[in-house]
């Protein structure tokens, strides 16, 4: 019966979300002031593998790959970048990979990343991330097999199709709570507010706790009004 009511919900929220905002985008983009539909938040795809860490890109240095813009630290990572734009491009639409594993297409942080096997996972938040390494094995599996599915869906529709319809393999987040609790023992628990359903889903667009500082440090979008080192003395 509990679940019962909270497909019911879900599916009630489905509906309010298509209505209110659509389906959203099929990669986690957000729209510039230039009308680009700019992926990680303006974070330069070849410094993961250059510098094997973030590297902020500066808007002027773009170079936009089907219909997806990126910003580029240096004329070479640009040049690298459209030499072989699949080398660098973040799996999964740039959204969780975490969240891919179980068909759900939500969160993009730009800073919470890893490099397998040549391939860039970008992750929604650190519980994402933390979640992601209990089984990276497992979890890239998965979400391979299933983003064929859910590639070219909107965001919104894909997650809660995800959510409703829940594949078996689906661990809830308490469940993923407890065992990574039991893989850490004696670590201090990951404190982090992911924001709520509503807003999530509704009401704002992938990536934005990482790009508002939502229970983090805001990075902004390089740029636009909330470039943090736009306003740096």
């Amino acid at each position: 019966m509990a679940m019962m009511r909270k497909a019911i919900v879900l599916a009630a929220l489905l509906v309010a979300a298509l209505q209110l905002s659509g389906c959203g985008s099929t990669h986690a983009t957000v729209r510039t002031s230039r009308g680009e539909d700019l992926m990680l938040l303006g974070y330069d795809p070849v410094g993961y593998f250059a510098d094997g860490k973030p590297v902020r890109g500066k808007h002027t240095l773009p170079a936009t790959y089907e219909g997806r813009t990126y910003y580029f630290a240096s004329e070479d990572h640009r040049r690298a970048f459209t030499a072989a734009p699949a080398r660098f491009e973040p799996q999964y639409g740039g959204f969780c990979s975490n969240g891919a594993a179980y068909k759900v297409k939500l969160g993009s942080d730009p800073t919470q990343f890893e490099i397998r096997d040549g391939r860039l996972f970008i992750f929604g938040d650190i519980l994402g991330h933390e979640f992601w390494l209990l089984d990276e094995k497992e979890n890239t599996e998965h979400a391979d097999a299933v983003w064929p599915q859910m590639r070219d869906k909107g965001w919104r529709e894909a997650t809660l199709e995800g959510w409703i319809f829940r594949v078996p393999w689906y661990k809830t987040g308490p469940a993923l709570r407890q065992e990574w609790r039991e893989k850490h023992p004696g670590r201090p628990e990951i404190v982090y507010d992911t924001g709520g359903a509503l807003d999530n889903i509704v009401f704002k667009y992938p990536g934005w706790r990482a790009r508002e500082g939502h229970d983090q440090r805001a990075l902004g979008v390089p740029g636009e009004p909330d470039d943090p080192e736009s306003r740096k003395p």
